[in-house]
């Protein structure tokens, strides 16, 4: 089989981590991979914010779980979010954005880390603590679109459930 088609089939989503630092240089190539991904007009209206500071990864997580009403880690302990932002102005921000966090996840995969997309990044970015954030970043201007977490997976990832999406063919 392809190894870039192995690699899409293979992926799974992660959500047990293990306290397991992801070098710097691995992360770099995975957000470069979301660099890549393609864009409408070849706009590139996507940003990234790599997080591996413990403190800035506890801040977004509780804000996430708050939109859930929840007391849990919505991040399950991961080594890092990559927080994929769309920019608000270009019609196809949701759109670019989407395809940037497959290609991170995809890139990761294919580099033996682990990634789960966590939903609710444009709620966070919304609230006062999350606009703040925004403008310290200088990503006013930017929407969330997906929080990407990382690490390396302590255990058995679930195997993959039957797919059930319709396909047409005519």
């Amino acid at each position: 089989m392809n190894q870039a088609y192995e690699n899409i089939i293979e992926r799974r989503s992660c959500k047990s981590y293990k306290e397991q630092r992801i070098p710097k240089d691995v992360l770099e190539k995975i957000v470069a991979a979301g660099q890549m991904a393609p864009s409408g007009m070849n706009r590139q209206a996507y940003a990234f914010v790599v997080v591996q500071d413990k403190k800035m990864m506890n801040t977004i997580s509780k804000l996430n779980a708050s939109i859930m009403q929840a007391d849990t880690d919505p991040f399950y302990h991961a080594d890092c979010v990559i927080i994929v932002f769309g920019e608000k102005d270009v019609r196809t921000h949701v759109y670019d954005g989407s395809l940037a966090m497959e290609n991170l996840m995809l890139a990761a995969n294919s580099l033996g880390v682990s990634s789960c997309w966590i939903h609710r990044a444009k709620e966070v970015f919304e609230t006062e603590e999350g606009k703040e954030l925004l403008k310290k970043w200088g990503l006013e201007e930017y929407e969330g679109i997906g929080n990407c977490i990382l690490g390396y997976s302590d255990g058995e990832i679930a195997p993959r459930k039957p797919r059930t999406s319709k396909v047409v063919w005519e």
